[in-house]
């Protein structure tokens, strides 16, 4: 196991194909430490500019992780927790797995475009994911903060370097975690489907 390797190793505590879903939904804790590996994952980019990618997920993972530690045992489930507080005047932390869920789908659909097309830049990659999910949802006063950040993207070279993903064995285990995240999205994606009113606040 080389230095790279166990960096990422570091950053990355909990993967998602390790978080739990059972009949009630997505494990709460668990979901919530698997992306705060993926939030300290934008350190590695060595760009101030993705602060604002970095803040906003982590300010999304302490409103969700306020409304649990409330009671662990109500809201085990990312499912149990919006249902419940969609009783409350105030959804919270319903507002922040929104949009948590599609900060995420926008750090998936990057890395999983850059791992499935090797010639490209990462400002490519994080910029045709930043049109597909985020943008859409983003005022004409927040599109330049986040373009500024997708043109400051590292090298490939060097953010692969810096995770220890080079290796055939390296890059499966990303497509894993990737993979396992995307199925994670596509069930949040479900629930704000099947309840319209979660999207009214």
């Amino acid at each position: 196991m080389t230095e790279e390797q166990t960096a990422f190793q570091r950053v990355i505590t909990l993967s998602y194909t390790d978080v739990q879903v059972g009949k009630h939904g997505i494990d709460t804790a668990q979901f919530l430490e698997a992306t705060d590996g993926t939030v300290n994952m934008f350190d590695l980019f060595g760009s101030a500019a993705f602060s604002v990618v970095q803040s906003d997920m982590s300010n999304n993972v302490s409103k969700i992780r306020a409304r649990f530690l409330e009671n662990p045992i109500e809201y085990n489930t990312l499912e149990n927790l919006m249902a419940k507080e969609a009783h409350l005047k105030r959804r919270l932390a319903t507002e922040a797995v929104l949009w948590l869920k599609r900060g995420l789908d926008f750090t998936a659909q990057s890395l999983e475009h850059s791992i499935k097309n090797p010639d490209e830049e990462l400002t490519v990659s994080f910029s045709l994911a930043y049109d597909k999910t985020l943008k859409p949802y983003h005022n004409f006063l927040v599109r330049p903060i986040f373009n500024l950040a997708m043109n400051a993207c590292p090298w490939r070279k060097d953010f692969y370097e810096s995770i220890g993903v080079q290796t055939d064995e390296s890059i499966q285990l990303m497509r894993s975690w990737l993979e396992a995240l995307l199925r994670l999205i596509a069930k949040l994606d479900a629930v704000f489907d099947k309840n319209p009113a979660y999207l009214k606040h």
